[in-house]
């Protein structure tokens, strides 16, 4: 089920709030858009806080947590109303207490060892992370022959200008997306370039 919402929204948003004044505007813009799943990580000392206020205040959106690193962080997402969870890497510790995870969990993973370790326990839809720098396309592309049964969200470097090409590949379903909310609209609480962004988006998408 998450796998096939995600495929159908074809980018998860990235954000990185640091208030719930801030996810109260950047939340709204979402919701107009018709953007449904977001990710919100956990690299603010407020990140569970945003991801609380907004899954209470917008049901309309389901948002998940991420950049989560250990169990710790798992159960405190999970506390916190986070709808699925995904980690920029994949340690044994980690995918173990994964297993237990009572919401979609996505693990990072940048090389084809790493994306059948993940496999083996159980975890076939991936985040391909840092994409860009790992190797992008070419790797993907690589990787797709041997690793038929996995799925990628490549993350990291993706934007407007290349995500149609990752989304054209068979094992890419959806992509990462932190162009959407720059830090600088952010700062300048600026929600004409969220809006026009996203404008972009669902016109490149159409």
């Amino acid at each position: 089920m998450f796998l096939s919402q995600l495929s159908h929204q074809k980018v998860l948003p990235v954000l990185v709030l640091e208030t719930k004044e801030q996810a109260d505007w950047v939340g709204g813009c979402f919701v107009e858009a018709g953007i449904q799943h977001l990710e919100v990580t956990l690299r603010t000392s407020k990140a569970l806080q945003v991801i609380e206020h907004l899954n209470r205040n917008f049901p309309e959106l389901s948002v998940g947590a991420g950049t989560v690193l250990n169990a710790h962080q798992i159960q405190s997402a999970v506390d916190a109303g986070s709808r699925f969870i995904i980690s920029p890497g994949a340690t044994d510790k980690l995918l173990e207490s994964a297993q237990d995870c009572p919401v979609p969990f996505v693990p990072g993973v940048m090389t084809p060892s790493e994306a059948m370790r993940a496999r083996d326990y159980g975890f076939g839809l991936q985040k391909f992370f840092p994409a860009e720098a790992a190797g992008g396309i070419a790797l993907l592309k690589a990787m797709g022959a041997p690793l038929q049964d996995i799925r990628f969200c490549p993350t990291g470097g993706i934007t407007l200008s290349n995500m149609a090409d990752y989304l054209e590949l068979n094992n890419v379903p959806v992509v990462g997306g932190t162009w959407l909310v720059t830090p600088q609209a952010l700062a300048d609480n600026d929600r004409q370039a969220v809006v026009s962004r996203l404008n972009e988006l669902h016109q490149a998408l159409a």
